[in-house]
């Protein structure tokens, strides 16, 4: 029986989702809980990626048991999780999908969140990153729209990569002011590695006046991970959202 596992991470202590050899993982440390609390001897395959010290407020993942669990016994499950689990790894649910059911193939769209705080506080240092200078948000969300007008994000993303196409659909990119801090939005059907830092960085300078929107679309026009801006600090980025066509891989109740 196939399972997805919803679940929300703090970032800082690990070098990003995916398991290496030489570092801690949140998915090393999932698929611990899962072969100690369920017997779990599959892989543990994640939505995707995330670099290391990025964050999720909602992560899933699915895996494979011989046996099957009702509503109790996922609920069980959900406990004796986070009963192992550090402090900065929780789980919100276990829940049957049909056999065929990816939590990464499966998902149709994946929303991120990069947070700037405009004041330097203590408390917001790892969920943030912290800008003193004035910033043009007009002029953001004036380059921002210009990424609807395109689909090969080649400029944004990291160097020697694995991905096959570095295509991509962007449905939201909207920079918001929410409690305080600067807060951009951006939804798509897919990511490519480090490319939400990298967007971030050069719409930065956009709204720094360092560049023009024209320079922003030349930038993307140039297919060229050299023309673009830097690549902002991890800490301000959150997995917010990864959307399911749940009616489709849900098993019937």
């Amino acid at each position: 029986m196939r399972y997805f596992i919803k679940f929300s991470f703090n970032g800082a202590a690990y070098h990003g989702w995916q398991m290496q050899e030489n570092a801690i993982s949140v998915q090393s440390k999932m698929v611990e809980a899962l072969h100690f609390k369920a017997g779990v001897k599959e892989i543990l395959t994640g939505c995707g990626r995330t670099d290391t010290g990025v964050h999720a407020r909602n992560f899933f993942a699915h895996f494979d048991l011989e046996k099957s669990l009702d509503v109790l016994g996922c609920e069980k499950l959900v406990f004796d999780l986070n009963s192992f689990l550090p402090h900065d790894i929780a789980v919100q649910a276990v829940f049957p999908v049909k056999a065929e059911a990816h939590a990464r193939f499966s998902a149709v769209s994946r929303t991120y969140k990069y947070y700037i705080s405009r004041e330097k506080d203590p408390f917001l240092h790892h969920f943030s990153w912290f800008v003193f200078r004035d910033i043009d948000i007009e002029k953001m969300n004036e380059a921002a729209a210009a990424l609807f007008e395109y689909s090969d994000f080649t400029s944004f993303s990291k160097l020697h990569t694995d991905a096959k196409t570095n295509n991509c659909r962007i449905m939201q990119a909207v920079w918001e002011e929410e409690a305080g801090k600067l807060v951009f939005t951006i939804t798509a059907d897919r990511f490519l590695r480090n490319m939400v830092r990298a967007i971030v960085g050069t719409l930065i300078k956009v709204g720094r006046h360092q560049l023009t929107i024209e320079n922003f679309k030349e930038i993307i026009e140039g297919k060229n991970r050299g023309l673009a801006g830097f690549s902002v600090p991890a800490q301000g980025l959150f997995l917010h959202s990864v959307d399911y066509n749940w009616p489709e891989i849900l098993v019937n109740k």
